[in-house]
């Protein structure tokens, strides 16, 4: 058994095409926009309460090359590894700027899977708001 595990399974759909980055060392990347949504249907009004989130993914080696040729729409299976990574920020404006630490979140993937398109979203919150491209992150 592991002393540790930080593990993080996604299934989604892309919000923009795959992005191909490459570093200065000529070593190339794949980022990826998922989202994923989550409900519930509140009891007093009767109706869908949808909340979307949208995950960063980033993917190196063979899940980038994988990755790669994704486009908007597609519906993906992600696993790997949530990461933090910390950056300044300026708040405020003239003499009340100030430099304040941010925090943000990726998924460092250790698999991409394409999914087939679920025949039926009977499972799903069929009220829920579509995903549109302004949303992606």
């Amino acid at each position: 058994m592991a002393l540790y595990e930080n593990k993080i399974t996604l299934k989604g759909y892309l919000g923009k095409d795959a992005e191909n980055i490459a570093t200065r060392q000529q070593r190339t990347f794949t980022v990826l926009s998922l989202a994923t949504k989550s409900g519930y249907k509140d009891k007093q009004t009767n109706e869908w309460v949808n909340h979307t989130e949208w995950h960063r993914i980033v993917a190196f080696g063979k899940p980038a090359e994988y990755a790669k040729d994704l486009k908007k729409g597609d519906y993906v299976e992600v696993e790997g590894e949530p990461r933090s990574t910390e950056y300044d920020a300026q708040v405020g404006d003239g003499k009340k700027k100030t430099t304040v630490k941010r925090r943000g979140w990726e998924v460092r993937a250790n698999i991409v899977r394409k999914l087939a398109q679920p025949e039926s979203s009977r499972g799903e919150n069929l009220d829920a708001e579509p995903i549109t491209e302004d949303d992606a992150a």
